[in-house]
């Protein structure tokens, strides 16, 4: 487990910076840092979660890297069109973002859905150089669904909390306990990001329908960028067996087990993920 160091416990997410890229008249908001001359990474986010989510890695890269963070359709600063969404609805407003960006090839690093979206967007589109999938799955009738206790946390909370309570209670499944309790600033923290940039209730339920769907098990050997697949063995969320299939089914893959890691453990051990994304990327 990674402390958080000092320098890190003011970063917030920029606001200030805001530019929108429209597909097929939906506004996607979205934010670039670092060197405008430097290669590009592009941070792709899970179910319901704002941009916030990746500051561990965009203030690990940004010196290096020209960054983008964006909040998917139904999220953020992102509009909420009328849903169910689809993995290749979600592939194409990233698409729309790089285009707007003037990005001609860009890293892609996805988490959870958002490594769907980006494993849909390799498939679609020519922009990816490389590829990090973390704690997500291809999909299809080998994939392990999300464990019963996990989907009813996310979707069906007990009634009386508060917002405050409600975004701790669903988030227990992501993080260890241990963690949680050792970073209660933090997760406050956290929980006033989600109070400000969570999807809706219906957005989440539209994004939910995407995930259900996604299936690119028999197009895995299509996808031939370099990619980097990490899974932690304590994800609860989307199980481990899913990244170890993952892996197995792309052509050009390197897998990293992180041995306890949960679901968000771009978070919770976001050092040696830090470590491993710039390690990757510098090789590809």
């Amino acid at each position: 487990m990674t402390a958080e160091p000092d320098h890190l416990k003011d970063i917030q997410p920029e606001t200030d910076s805001m530019q929108y890229a429209t597909n097929d008249g939906v506004d996607i908001a979205y934010e670039r840092e670092g060197p405008p001359d430097a290669e590009t990474v592009v941070f792709v986010e899970g179910i319901g979660y704002g941009r916030w989510m990746w500051l561990w890695q965009q203030e690990a890269l940004v010196e290096e890297y020209e960054t983008i963070v964006w909040d998917n359709r139904g999220t953020g600063d992102s509009d909420e069109p009328e849903g169910p969404y689809t993995m290749r609805q979600m592939a194409s407003d990233l698409e729309a973002v790089l285009d707007d960006a003037g990005v001609e090839q860009a890293h892609i690093v996805g988490a959870s859905m958002g490594g769907m979206i980006a494993q849909q967007y390799a498939l679609a589109y020519d922009r990816a150089r490389s590829l990090t999938l973390m704690c997500t799955s291809p999909g299809g009738p080998e994939a392990k669904p999300v464990p019963e206790e996990t989907q009813q946390r996310m979707f069906n909370v007990p009634e009386g909390l508060d917002e405050r309570e409600l975004r701790r209670y669903k988030m227990q499944p992501a993080l260890s306990g241990s963690f949680m309790e050792a970073h209660e600033d933090l997760i406050e923290r956290i929980i006033d990001w989600r109070i400000d940039s969570d999807a809706s209730d219906r957005a989440l339920e539209w994004q939910g329908a995407a995930v259900q769907a996604h299936d690119v098990s028999d197009r895995l050997g299509d996808i031939t960028a370099p990619t980097l697949v990490i899974h932690g063995t304590a994800d609860e969320v989307v199980p481990y067996e899913n990244g170890e299939l993952l892996a197995r089914g792309l052509p050009n893959a390197d897998f990293i087990t992180v041995h306890g890691g949960p679901h968000l453990l771009f978070i919770e051990e976001y050092d040696r993920v830090n470590t491993q994304i710039r390690e990757f990327i510098d090789d590809v």
